[in-house]
């Protein structure tokens, strides 16, 4: 697929993007999947063809299928959605290499705490209206202060895998 992309103003499709997360709990032998339903993000390609923007997800739409973890989760144990309700992704750097594989520098920010975050996305769609970004990685939640761990049921990392429509901004 050769990629291009037009400079200006980008805005995330909500409707057509998806982040989901998931973590082995139970001491491995369960996975624990959820997505967040309320996503929201711009960005700008700049004429340089490097670009920047920001990703927000509302922490108590994150639904895991179990409406009492949910509310656990939302809670000071894990996200705090009381005091920090959203968690943020601001690119500062995102470049297109190697035909379709993007590679973006950011800032991720859960529960306050902001920590460097370096990943590779894939350019999965593209067309007139716009394009499709596809990643998965993994974050070490006890960075972010969430070390809440009862009989040391929940170890290891958290995957986040992300499909992310964007289109072009309204002038």
């Amino acid at each position: 697929m050769t990629v291009t992309v037009e400079t200006g103003q980008w805005q995330l499709d909500a409707t057509a993007s998806t982040v989901g997360i998931r973590h082995r709990t139970m001491w491995g032998l369960v996975t624990v999947k959820g997505a967040f339903g309320a996503v929201g993000g711009t960005g700008e390609v700049r004429p340089d063809g490097t670009a920047v923007g920001t990703l927000t997800f509302d922490v108590t739409s994150l639904d895991t299928g179990n409406a009492k973890r949910d509310t656990h989760l939302g809670s000071e144990h894990f996200f705090d959605a009381g005091h920090h309700p959203e968690i943020t992704f601001a690119a500062r750097s995102a470049e297109l290499r190697d035909g379709d594989q993007v590679h973006i520098d950011g800032q991720l920010t859960v529960r306050g705490i902001s920590r460097p975050l370096s990943l590779t996305a894939r350019v999965t769609d593209q067309d007139a209206a716009g394009l499709t970004l596809s990643t998965e990685f993994t974050v070490d939640r006890e960075q972010f202060g969430m070390g809440w761990n009862q009989l040391g049921m929940i170890r290891g990392l958290t995957t986040v895998a992300a499909t992310l429509r964007f289109t072009r901004a309204a002038a």
